[in-house]
């Protein structure tokens, strides 16, 4: 079994940063892709950050210029750092990866959600 283990979030004014990260662990034999999803009260979750394993990164068009998606391969660990954050990014932020626990195994697994909350 993989599990994904959230950290970093938090309370954090206007302007202000916040550094996500999340650790996969478990059996696996290889990491396609990581990254982050976000939902505010009375929204869709929407894909915030992706990094593949070839090193592919896309951010959504809210966060582009602001947030920075980073990985530490040898800790199967995947990284948000947001800056300059606004009020709309308060949200519950949760890690997302998928993974391949052996070979033609492949799984999508969900961190817990992190509450992330911008506000003076």
């Amino acid at each position: 079994q993989v599990q994904l283990v959230e950290s970093g979030g938090g309370l954090v004014q206007p302007g202000g940063s916040l550094r996500l990260s999340c650790a996969a662990s478990g059996t696996i034999f290889s990491i396609n892709a990581m990254g982050w999803y976000r939902q505010a009260p009375g929204e869709q979750r929407e894909l915030v950050a992706i990094i593949t394993s070839g090193a592919n990164i896309n951010y959504a068009d809210s966060v582009k210029g602001r947030f920075t998606i980073s990985r530490d391969a040898a800790k199967n660990t995947v990284y948000l750092q947001m800056n300059s954050l606004k009020p709309e990014d308060t949200a519950v932020y949760y890690c997302n990866a998928n993974i391949n626990q052996r070979i033609g195994l492949r799984s999508r697994y969900w961190g817990q959600g992190t509450q992330v909350t911008v506000s003076s």
